[in-house]
């Protein structure tokens, strides 16, 4: 009897064990709430959340605004963390930032590149009153006059949205270096100049102007998808079956502080890969107008190593300085 006892005092201890909370975590977002780093966010904390065996993490968010992920880059890489709790998103606009030199002195080689989570495609975005009703409304006004849209976006000259815009002009025949550009420190507040009037259109990403086109606070005009995506963006065409053909591809995933032991961050991204590949996050992803692009480890620093190179000579071909 005395066996039977300790054994299900043993059964019980371990099923505590495989329910108990799980470690916690921080996701930092390097830009204030509302923009795509914040989404990124949001979705490891929800990842990490979901009905799997053995949860990984509860995940805190936290906001670290500044140069669009240039602060939170050079504190990752200056201070050398290596808290294998932390997690710092970032986009393919980070990659983009690297090619110029904005994030100062550091390469993409001076943090661990954590993995992949999703990725989803640029989108063209007006106030839902605009003179503005399609794409080709907005390539004749700029064919005739390159400043006579005011574009507003997170991040400055440069930038991934900044690039959309500038893509934009150039396709109807302008000048890019002549468009009027309003920054901001991400898309949650670009969106709120658009909301505003303060601006007359948002290129940003298709996740983070969903909430606001749900709720018919903003206006669609097109997606830089190579074909039209599906679920709550299936009415929008996409910029080439307009005429303009402009496509951008916008990734989300995270990094680690360069300090991190090698064995932690591999354990990070065995538990990500693990996640990824449930039907669960598929789910989740579609929650968050994701599509489905998970790379980490080897794989993962082959990427980043070629998307520098990608975006070092598209921005070498609009003027922008490269390092």
């Amino acid at each position: 009897m005395k066996h039977v006892v300790l054994a299900f005092s043993l059964l019980a201890c371990s099923a505590l064990e495989a329910i108990a909370a799980p470690a916690t975590a921080e996701c930092i977002a390097p830009a204030k709430p509302g923009g795509g780093f914040d989404l990124t966010c949001r979705l490891v904390r929800d990842m990490l959340r979901l009905p799997l065996p053995q949860p990984a993490a509860e995940v805190e968010l936290k906001y670290l605004p500044g140069g669009i992920g240039a602060v939170a880059f050079d504190r990752a890489v200056s201070q050398q963390w290596a808290d294998p709790r932390v997690f710092v998103a970032f986009s393919t606009g980070s990659l983009l930032n690297l090619a110029q030199g904005k994030f100062g002195p550091h390469d993409a080689k001076d943090v661990r590149w954590l993995a992949t989570l999703g990725t989803e495609y640029g989108v063209v975005a007006v106030r839902k009153d605009s003179r503005i009703t399609s794409l080709a409304a907005l390539r004749d006004l700029l064919r005739t006059n390159e400043a006579a849209a005011v574009f507003g976006a997170g991040g400055g000259v440069g930038s991934q949205d900044w690039v959309k815009a500038a893509l934009l002009v150039k396709a109807a025949g302008g000048d890019h270096k002549a468009m009027r550009f309003v920054s901001f420190e991400g898309g949650g507040q670009a969106i709120a100049a658009l909301k505003g009037g303060h601006v007359d259109v948002f290129c940003g990403d298709a996740a983070e102007a969903r909430d606001a086109f749900m709720a018919g606070e903003l206006k669609l005009i097109a997606v830089l998808a190579p074909q039209r995506l599906g679920g709550a963006f299936r009415t929008v065409p996409t910029a080439r079956e307009q005429g303009v053909d402009v496509v951008w591809q916008t990734v989300r995933g995270l990094y680690m502080g360069p300090g991190v032991a090698e064995k932690d961050a591999a354990e990070w991204a065995r538990t990500l890969r693990r996640i990824m590949a449930t039907p669960e996050y598929m789910r989740l992803l579609e929650t968050y107008a994701l599509q489905p692009f998970a790379l980490s480890g080897a794989e993962m620093d082959a990427y980043v190593r070629q998307q520098v190179l990608q975006m070092r000579a598209l921005a070498g071909s609009l003027g922008l300085r490269v390092r």
